[in-house]
């Protein structure tokens, strides 16, 4: 009885350990956003697996996965922010960089109109939609993605309308499932950009 009673008491010990270990590595609630503005939940490296993922910003282990981050530092460590825009100082001179609008491995061309948004809307009702572009996402990565087109659907989702997103993924419903992944692929993007076009939307990350 003492034994299995000790047992117990260890094991819901390391229970507790674990919760409190993965609520102190995480700097804040919603990791699918950055406090930049990035999304991060529409980032290749938040889909990569291996040592290159990323846990989103200020995700579990993110210190771990991630160079340090000024902007995460201030907003959400020091000053106890989700987003850069939840502070008084917003925008700050740290978006002076952002405005000539040059993208990394994930676009930034979503930071301003990101942060706009929760600034006035609030930041549930942006990860409701955030929500529903990783969905499709997601869906586009699991079935039409022939290894190559991961940033493609990552740039996609971020930039265009999420009804128009649900109709490209309606469109790749209705594709011959014996279709192989290759050309399931040219179909789905050949689509994306078709409806790209017509909004003057360029899915391409801007490098210059």
């Amino acid at each position: 009885m003492c034994i299995g009673f000790t047992r117990f008491l260890t094991f819901q010990f390391l229970v507790c350990f674990i919760i409190f270990t993965e609520m102190f590595s995480r700097y804040k609630k919603q990791e699918t956003i950055g406090c930049c503005g990035i999304d991060c939940g529409l980032c290749p490296r938040f889909y990569t697996q291996g040592i290159s993922t990323c846990p989103g910003c200020g995700g579990l282990h993110f210190s771990e996965k991630h160079p340090p981050c000024g902007i995460l530092s201030c907003c959400a460590r020091e000053k106890g922010l989700e987003v850069c825009s939840d502070c008084p100082d917003y925008p700050c001179k740290r978006f002076e960089p952002e405005k000539i609008n040059i993208d990394s491995f994930v676009t930034h061309q979503r930071i301003f109109p990101n942060l706009d948004s929760i600034q006035k809307n609030g930041i549930e009702d942006f990860i409701v939609n955030q929500r529903i572009r990783m969905a499709v996402l997601q869906d586009l990565l699991l079935h039409y993605d022939e290894g190559r087109s991961k940033s493609f659907y990552c740039i996609a989702c971020a930039l265009l309308p999420i009804d128009h997103l649900r109709e490209i993924q309606k469109q790749a419903h209705m594709l011959e499932k014996t279709m192989d992944a290759k050309e399931k692929s040219r179909i789905v993007k050949a689509n994306a950009l078709s409806v790209a076009d017509s909004l003057k939307i360029e899915l391409k990350l801007n490098k210059r």
